[in-house]
């Protein structure tokens, strides 16, 4: 059974605390348990996906920086 966003909210472990608190911990939970065992590969596929629906949703059109290469503690670029 995939769980909704309302039985996050009612946990037991969440209905004590204030609503914006409860919100924030069931969005957590809910993530975590809908990425659990992905790839890392895969969770960022995940939270493209999702971030696009919801700029699609919100009428946002993001504005992408480029990508830097960042230099490792070897000193080496990856």
């Amino acid at each position: 059974m995939t769980k909704t966003i309302n039985d996050y909210l009612n946990d037991p472990d969440l209905v004590n605390e204030p609503q914006v608190i409860r919100e924030v911990h069931a969005i957590r939970l809910m993530i975590r348990d809908e990425t659990k065992g992905m790839t890392v590969s895969e969770r960022t596929a995940y939270y493209h996906e999702k971030s696009t629906a919801a700029f699609d949703r919100l009428g946002i059109t993001p504005k992408y920086i480029e990508t830097h290469n960042f230099t490792t503690a070897t000193g080496s670029s990856s």
